[in-house]
């Protein structure tokens, strides 16, 4: 039972994270920190916390937990303000996006990563922000990466791998580099994708009304789009190195695909497209299991 959790960043992840554990009976106390006084006063008001302060000092203050769910591009200064202030006792994790960004953060303010700090993702995002968007149920089934270090203590691990299974969570142990290349792949590519198409669809639309004419799957395409501008901008610029390479292999396959429809192969087009169905079930079946 966790006493008192004080949880930086009351959005999409935190909030859920904290609904699930109300429910499940698993948390007596939340205290929210965020510097949107608004959004903690809606978090208050939806049960999310108990209450709130804008002062990470404040919110810290008797914690026996501590979530940072905030953009990875804040998760420096939040360590700063928190090194005076941390206890080994007290059990720190974060769901950033990005993991070898934060882990070089703490070396660089902390000299070596506390035995007490576990990174962690929850793989399990939305195009909603926001105290409103929480969702007790939204870690049900879903991945949570954990990337603990030499010198991280097992039992920190163990808690904190304890805690994301019974919001219903899958977890799963993984290298901070290597989590960043494989979400590099399945998550951050899509969303610049999917950012770089509406954008431009965008500036069009305003001379061809395309969007008045758009079917489902340009909706189902671009839904992503629709997330937090700021927390993908921190994202891709601290991930930038694993996320450039796959821009230009994706480049290169645009250009064999343009070349292939405007030589008019259709064997080849049809290969590329029944290849791109199978990859896309074994995903799926994946997903099942």
């Amino acid at each position: 039972m966790i006493k008192r959790l004080c949880l930086i960043g009351v959005g999409l992840i935190g909030g859920s994270l904290a609904l699930s554990l109300r429910q499940k009976g698993r948390v007596e106390e939340v205290v929210g920190v965020d510097p949107d006084l608004a959004n903690l006063q809606t978090a208050q008001q939806l049960g999310i916390i108990d209450r709130g302060h804008t002062s990470i000092q404040a919110g810290v203050e008797n914690a026996d937990w501590v979530v940072i769910a905030t953009p990875v591009g804040v998760m420096p200064g939040i360590f700063s303000v928190l090194k005076p202030l941390w206890r080994d006792e007290v059990v720190y994790t974060d769901t950033g996006s990005t993991k070898s960004d934060v882990v070089e953060a703490v070396k660089q303010i902390f000299g070596e990563v506390p035995g007490n700090f576990v990174p962690g993702h929850p793989i399990a995002g939305a195009e909603c922000s926001g105290a409103r968007a929480a969702n007790a149920e939204l870690f049900v089934n879903r991945r949570v990466i954990l990337s603990p270090l030499r010198s991280t203590h097992p039992e920190f691990l163990d808690r904190v791998e304890m805690l994301w299974k019974s919001t219903g969570a899958k977890v799963s142990l993984m290298d901070h580099q290597h989590h960043d290349e494989v979400l590099a792949a399945t998550s951050h590519l899509p969303h610049v994708l999917a950012f770089v198409l509406t954008e431009m669809l965008g500036r069009k639309d305003e001379q061809q009304e395309i969007f008045q004419f758009a079917a489902g799957g340009f909706r189902d395409f671009t839904r992503i789009a629709s997330s937090d501008p700021r927390m993908w901008l921190d994202i891709c610029l601290a991930n930038r190195r694993e996320i450039l390479p796959l821009i230009e292999q994706y480049r290169e396959a645009l250009g064999e695909t343009a070349e292939i429809i405007a030589n008019g192969e259709a064997g080849k087009l049809l290969a590329l497209f029944t290849e791109a169905q199978a990859a896309r079930q074994r995903f799926l079946d994946q997903l099942e299991k």
